[in-house]
């Protein structure tokens, strides 16, 4: 079965999903940026991302349990033309930890916390910009086909791929790695760092969709 977007047979006839999780601090303005700016890239290139199979979430390793994510990390993901709506903080847990697939963080310090909570999670955890680093360093052509196998076969290959790459392609300084704390910033360090964030994501969605993105569409509005 050919689904809308010209990709193959979704992971809802099959079952099979595919959770990213992003942390951060607070959860209330890195890791809900970079949560809602993937399912916007994601699902701008895929369409329904509950059918792909695609769980894409956030929590904070300091989580503010329950809180909205803060008013400028609202008018970025707008820029962007993401969603704000619905969001809740959430504080990392075991369970967040156990059910993800792909572990993508702000920093190498939230890195090593998610690691050391164990749950074997030292092979499917990154910071974001380490892990964009390590799929532009993947022959696309190595890695499922989503047509064919599906968007979560492809993800679990590139994860499978980055973590095997790990050693052999370092950061060039310590802080190639960090997307740095707005919090409490002007909007204008918000929206630097929205930019930071979504350049660093563009190549994963890529990676993980086999799709390029729309270039009108990648560019924030509004500024």
């Amino acid at each position: 079965m050919i689904a809308p977007g010209g990709l193959g047979i979704g992971a809802a006839d099959t079952g099979d999903t595919f959770r990213i999780l992003h942390v951060s601090t607070g959860n209330v303005c890195r890791s809900p940026i970079t949560e809602r700016l993937t399912r916007h890239a994601l699902s701008d290139r895929l369409g329904d991302l509950v059918a792909r199979g695609l769980i894409v979430e956030s929590a904070g390793t300091w989580g503010h349990e329950g809180a909205p994510m803060e008013a400028n990390a609202e008018i970025v993901l707008a820029d962007f033309g993401a969603d704000a709506t619905g969001f809740v903080g959430r504080e990392l847990l075991d369970e967040h930890v156990i059910r993800a697939d792909l572990v993508l963080t702000a920093t190498r310090d939230h890195r090593a916390q998610v690691i050391s909570m164990g749950h074997s999670a030292g092979l499917r955890t990154f910071t974001l910009k380490e892990f964009t680093r390590l799929v532009r360093a993947i022959d696309p052509a190595t890695l499922p086909d989503p047509r064919d196998e599906g968007v979560v076969e492809r993800a679990r290959a590139l994860v499978r791929a980055a973590a095997a790459l790990r050693g052999w392609l370092l950061a060039p300084t310590p802080d190639a790695d960090e997307v740095h704390d707005p919090y409490g910033a002007p909007i204008t360090f918000f929206r630097s760092i929205g930019d930071e964030i979504n350049q660093a994501l563009d190549p994963v969605v890529t990676a993980l969709t086999g799709m390029p993105p729309d270039p009108v569409r990648t560019s924030p509005s509004g500024v």
